[in-house]
């Protein structure tokens, strides 16, 4: 069986779980479980904290997981690798300090910086030439220059609304643009190109729609210029020979303006489906 460890709290969590569902895999009804086989798809999931799967993985206990690039990273281990961005999660990790007091990396040397992904910070310092003292801690560390602790902070970035009501201010380049990534030990195990398709076909269905369309005959050309698909529109005749009636995949982000220019064109009774899964 392919054994695949799943975040069981936290962000990444839910989404995780409910990509999974989507691909076929029978999930945990109780969020106590921690262990479930599933037998007709020769797989069981566990259930372990986000921030141990990488170890889990890339020690070779487990064969795949799914976590944050950012942990991947921190947990800094050899064996484990990242197969696959999932397309949720997405995070940005900065530097912040208070205004004026640092403008970029080489400032850092020798100074305090307070973070929980320590790992993940010593590294992307080592490869700058950057010797800091760094300051682990488990959450919050937006109140450690404020307290004392530290002299800056590395911690991850969405609006830096925190940031700013702490009293700091993002410098210096990004170290890790991080999302939820699909990972797997030294070996790729019997199984996870199956996962790996699955997963895929779930992701191509989150950003994909189905769209049907009559159109008189000869603006097919036009027509397949707005919404060309994934490969190419599928055509089939209608009992009335000047018009044609279309089938294209189109992303879900810019459905609205190409059912607007094909209705321009003199597209009729376009319909749009949700699908559900794919395999391209």
């Amino acid at each position: 069986m392919l054994r695949i460890a799943v975040p069981n709290k936290g962000s990444l969590s839910e989404t995780a779980s409910d990509m999974l569902r989507e691909a076929g895999y029978t999930g945990r009804r109780d969020s106590k479980d921690l262990h479930i086989v599933d037998a007709a798809n020769d797989v069981e999931f566990f259930y372990l904290r986000p921030k141990d799967i990488a170890t889990y993985v890339g020690s070779g206990a487990l064969d795949v997981g799914i976590t944050g690039r950012d942990l991947l990273k921190d947990a800094r281990m050899p064996g484990a690798r990242e197969i696959e961005a999932l397309g949720f999660g997405r995070s940005t990790f900065r530097f912040a300090a208070p205004p004026g007091t640092f403008a970029e990396l080489a400032d850092l040397d020798g100074v305090r910086i307070a973070t929980s992904y320590p790992g993940l910070v010593d590294s992307f310092l080592d490869e700058h030439g950057v010797a800091v003292d760094l300051v682990p801690l488990d959450g919050a560390v937006e109140s450690a220059v404020r307290l004392g602790v530290a002299d800056a902070v590395a911690d991850v970035v969405e609006t830096g609304t925190t940031l700013r009501q702490a009293g700091l201010e993002v410098f210096g380049p990004p170290l890790l643009q991080s999302e939820a990534v699909l990972i797997a030990g030294p070996e790729d195990a019997a199984g996870t190109q199956t996962l790996l398709r699955r997963l895929r076909g779930v992701m191509v269905a989150r950003r994909y729609v189905m769209v049907d369309y009559d159109l008189p005959a000869d603006l097919v050309d036009q027509a397949v210029a707005i919404a060309g698909g994934v490969e190419s529109p599928t055509i089939s005749p209608l009992r009335d020979p000047s018009w044609v009636a279309v089938r294209v995949m189109v992303a879900r982000t810019t459905v609205n303006k190409v059912m607007d220019e094909l209705y321009a064109l003199g597209a009729r009774a376009i319909l749009v489906t949700a699908i559900h899964n794919a395999r391209l």
